[in-house]
């Protein structure tokens, strides 16, 4: 027994040192969650009489600039922009090199937004500025406001906003070809903005979703916001801005040949295919016509030429209200398109939609005669049918009922094309559900303020899944809503043509006034919903 005793005694040393090596296992520490602290500036923050070409901004730890070209803004903007490091590794200091010629008795500010933050955490140090003058002072005044989508209903972030002074080299153009005197961008959730160190003066007030980084306005890709008045600094004033994107006028491209009849002509702006004229240029039959079609999603339509022309190249001149242009192409010899035509949906069909055939060439005739839809039950159903040319589509419209299953037959002879093909035989079975697997909501306007008004039904996105008009109906009913979420919208339709209108800036043009509800509607299977929509 007295041998085995050390032995017992070793096993137990052991085990216990284990134990207390597993309690002294290292956590590693709390996360850090302080930002970076500005320690000093060379020049130093808010110099006056400033004339260095280098800047350096020193920090009480490592830093790297986040997002920097979205973030940092220079007001006055600087052409060339200077030269900001760190922009690869971390550094305890940020230097700026200017190489643009500064202006004289002038505030400068170079705000950072968010982008500082430190090396390990990227926690960031919020809207922190560095700021100088070639002057004796400090210009001191501010102008603050907020930003809202004309159409959305929240803003992007990072929207610049603009102030243009107005002296006697001022214009409405300037925002097309100039700078800003003064510049800075919504960076919070809430896309507010604050321009500050502005000297006083009387300024216009604008922004836009600056996509190049140009500090200009290029209403082909961007959004603009503008007051309808000039604005005087100082004003205890806070100023709210509503973007838009601008429809611009219809500017054709160089057409491209995709078959012996059909031609591609891509565009910019908004077609309006009653206001659009094509005219030959080049010798082609007496008998030669043509028709347009929308290619679907897509800024771009199809030139349907009949006959086809032999000819190495065509001319056309294009004829809108506001222009007239010539297009030219060389023209191979190819294979016409012949028509074929499409069903839409498959499979099953919501209450609320309608079936489309979608042809591929020019649709001119339809005859309903050849077309039928039977029930289950093999019962003839009523339906009335629209051709759309400019679409190129026609829509069957149905009563539907639940549980229920439909067979559409398309016989030849039902749609003729612009060259006087008919269809092939086309078939289709689609199904529907149960009521019971949708949702209803009724909607009540209060404090419309004038009518007529277009309500919309959206999905988070702004894609309208619903709509109703109303020319003075206050309660309005959305029936068979796909269980999800949604946003609701009430568009004043001050020009009554039954859809939102954009702005137009130099015009002084504001876009259509669209309110939002509040909330995000949660629409849920077999239920019915009550829902105020008070209009503040």
């Amino acid at each position: 027994m007295n041998k085995r005793f050390p032995i017992l005694f070793l096993l137990l040393s052991t085990f216990f040192l284990v134990q207390c090596a597993k309690r002294g296992n290292p956590t590693g520490g709390d996360i850090d969650t302080t930002p970076p602290k500005f320690l000093r500036a060379s020049p130093e923050n808010y110099s006056t009489n400033f004339k260095s070409k280098e800047i350096r901004i020193y920090f009480d730890e490592y830093i790297k600039l986040d997002k920097a070209q979205e973030q940092i803004i220079i007001s006055p903007p600087m052409s060339p922009r200077p030269e900001i490091t760190p922009m690869g590794g971390p550094q305890k200091y940020i230097r700026i090199r200017i190489t643009d010629t500064l202006q004289e008795n002038t505030t400068y500010v170079v705000n950072f937004g968010r982008s500082v933050v430190d090396n390990n955490e990227a926690n960031p140090l919020p809207f922190f500025k560095y700021v100088f003058s070639t002057g004796s002072y400090i210009d001191s005044l501010t102008v603050k406001g907020t930003v809202q989508d004309a159409l959305l209903k929240e803003a992007e972030p990072f929207i610049s906003v603009m102030l243009f002074e107005v002296n006697e080299n001022f214009s409405d153009s300037l925002v097309y070809n100039e700078p800003p005197r003064y510049i800075t961008n919504t960076l919070d959730s809430l896309r507010s903005f604050e321009l500050t160190n502005l000297k006083a003066g009387t300024y216009q007030l604008v922004a836009v979703k600056d996509l190049n980084n140009d500090y200009k306005f290029s209403p082909a890709r961007e959004k603009i916001a503008f007051l309808d008045s000039l604005i005087t600094v100082p004003a205890d004033t806070s100023y709210n801005l509503v973007l838009f994107r601008e429809n611009l006028e219809f500017r054709p491209e160089r057409p491209k040949q995709l078959a012996g009849n059909k031609l591609l002509v891509g565009y910019r702006g908004t077609v309006k295919p009653d206001s659009i004229a094509f005219e030959a240029l080049s010798e082609v039959p007496a008998d030669f016509d043509y028709r347009l079609t929308k290619v679907q999603n897509k800024d771009s339509i199809h030139f349907w030429m009949r006959p086809i022309v032999k000819t190495d190249s065509l001319k056309l001149r294009v004829t809108t209200p506001t222009r007239v242009d010539s297009l030219k192409l060389r023209i191979t010899e190819m294979k016409p398109d012949t028509l074929q035509v499409t069903m839409e949906p498959s499979g099953s069909i919501e209450f609320t939609k309608n079936v489309i055939l979608r042809a591929n060439t020019p649709l001119v005739e339809k005859n309903d005669e050849f077309i039928s839809i039977m029930n289950r039950d093999s019962v003839a159903v009523d339906f009335t049918s629209e051709i759309r040319p400019f679409e190129n589509v026609v829509e069957l419209n149905f009563t539907k009922n639940e549980n229920q299953s439909y067979k559409i037959t398309v016989l030849p002879g039902a749609l003729r094309d612009f060259y006087g093909t008919t269809n092939d035989t086309l078939t289709r079975s689609l199904t529907t559900r149960a009521f019971s697997d949708y949702g209803n909501l009724s909607l009540s306007l209060q404090n419309v303020k004038s009518f007529p008004v277009i309500v919309q039904l959206t999905d988070e996105k702004g894609v309208v899944k619903a709509e109703k008009y109303s020319t003075g109906q206050t309660g309005l009913r959305f029936e068979f809503i796909t269980p999800g979420k949604y946003l609701i919208r009430l568009i004043y339709d001050r020009n009554e043509n039954r859809q939102w209108d954009t702005g137009n800036y130099l015009r002084g043009l504001k876009p259509e006034e669209i309110i939002y509800f509040p909330e995000v509607l949660d629409v849920r299977p077999n239920w019915d919903i009550n829902q105020a929509f008070i209009l503040n």
